[in-house]
């Protein structure tokens, strides 16, 4: 792997990407999140993924993507951690086994640059009829979160966890203000990217060299100003806050969500890793033998971590009438790792656990694409073997310093009773 800095706030990343047959090209705007931009900036990748002023309508495109050997290309945007992340990527087959000798690299790095860099316009803004029809795909985006129940739980307590925070901004916007979206707006929120934003350049597998030049090529005249990105934050201790929704399901919904006070250092985020894959991150963790398969208190019961947030979120499927119950015994077995034994089995099974997910990360495009820009977000260059290293090193005592740092914050549970306050 090789990056470099290229322009001023943006930085090429190659990686060889020898073992596939296929590469990949990626454009990543990252600036700080902003709940006035928001909802504004959630619409950007609808619109810009239908078409660009190279391909200024939807059938177009899907020709030009057909004559590139069936290549791909997405356009999508979240938040991570208080910076907005929207992402234009193409893919497909290397140079070398284009029929024709085509420089495919240099034409995917072309469409996924065209697409981030020069959208389709009428008369200097985007697509009045384009913005409409987005629009409607937003509002059901928006609408959709009820669907999946479980996620829904989770985003309800960190809305409550996170609050006013830059990393509590709402990746698709807010209902109430996709009405009042305009094209102009919208066209204010590109401009806006396009100037403050640090741009990541990913090319896996594809000619670096001929992504460089087409990048470089594409920022000319472009006025830029790259905003600082917020440092990672955790959110401070605080008391428990506990929230109830009461809503017609079958199965209850709890979601606990944990604060460290402070962010994880790259240099001791395996031991966080460690840690919480001891707690609930694998089949042999404690929450699924204990709460789930020995207690049955819950259909599942699985722990996670956002070391940029300093957040350890635990969330659960149960029985109404076991949520309590649940709760409770999740924080019995996170108190017992925090103070008890951790025999040497459970351990090492955890680590060989977590040694396995590491081994896969080189065996899709997108998982060493995920895993080099998480490590580009943290501000490390940490490689799947060097961590593999740092988690065979970890002690009971690692990790029981790591869980005791912990305190509860938020939970939330979805429940059919009647008394809820929200």
């Amino acid at each position: 792997m090789e990056r470099k800095q290229i322009a001023d706030g943006v930085y090429l990343t190659a990686l060889p990407a020898g073992q596939f047959h296929r590469c990949r090209v990626s454009i990543n705007f990252i600036w700080p999140a902003d709940r006035q931009w928001a909802t504004a900036e959630a619409l950007m990748p609808l619109l810009m993924e239908r078409c660009c002023a190279d391909c200024p309508d939807m059938t177009l495109l899907s020709k030009k993507l057909a004559r590139l050997y069936g290549a791909s290309l997405s356009v999508d945007g979240v938040v991570n951690s208080g910076s907005r992340v929207l992402t234009v990527a193409v893919g497909g087959i290397k140079d070398e086994f284009a029929l024709n000798g085509e420089k495919l690299s240099e034409e995917y790095a072309a469409l996924a640059l065209g697409t981030a860099f020069r959208p389709y316009f009428v008369d200097g803004m985007f697509d009045p009829e384009a913005v409409a029809i987005e629009k409607e795909q937003l509002r059901e985006l928006i609408a959709s979160e009820m669907n999946e129940k479980r996620a829904y739980c989770v985003r309800q307590a960190r809305r409550k966890f996170f609050g006013d925070a830059p990393a509590g901004v709402e990746r698709y916007g807010y209902a109430q203000e996709v009405d009042g979206l305009t094209p102009e707006t919208v066209t204010r929120a590109f401009f806006r990217m396009l100037r403050s934003a640090r741009i990541e350049v990913m090319a896996l597998g594809a000619d670096a060299c001929a992504v460089e030049q087409s990048v470089l090529k594409a920022l000319e005249g472009i006025e830029r100003a790259p905003a600082d990105l917020p440092a990672a934050f955790a959110q401070p201790a605080q008391a428990e806050q506990s929230f109830e929704e009461p809503m017609d399901t079958a199965q209850g919904k709890l979601c606990l969500l944990f604060t460290a006070g402070q962010p994880q250092r790259p240099e001791k985020l395996s031991a966080a890793r460690v840690a919480v894959a001891l707690l609930g991150g694998t089949a042999t963790s404690r929450l699924f033998v204990n709460v789930r398969e020995k207690r049955s208190l819950c259909y599942y019961c699985a722990a996670s971590y956002a070391s940029m947030a300093g957040l350890l979120c635990i969330d659960s499927g149960v029985e109404h009438q076991n949520a309590k119950a649940a709760k409770q015994a999740i924080l019995e077995e996170l108190d017992a790792l925090k103070e008890g034994p951790i025999t040497a089995k459970e351990l090492a099974d955890t680590k060989r656990s977590l040694k396995n997910q590491l081994g896969a990360v080189g065996d899709t495009l997108q998982g060493m694409e995920n895993w080099y820009f998480g490590e580009i977000m943290r501000g490390s260059l940490f490689t799947p073997q060097q961590v593999m290293e740092q988690v065979d090193a970890v002690t009971e005592e690692d990790v029981r310093n790591v869980l005791r740092m912990f305190t509860l914050s938020v939970s939330y549970t979805l429940t059919k009773g009647e008394n809820a306050h929200v």
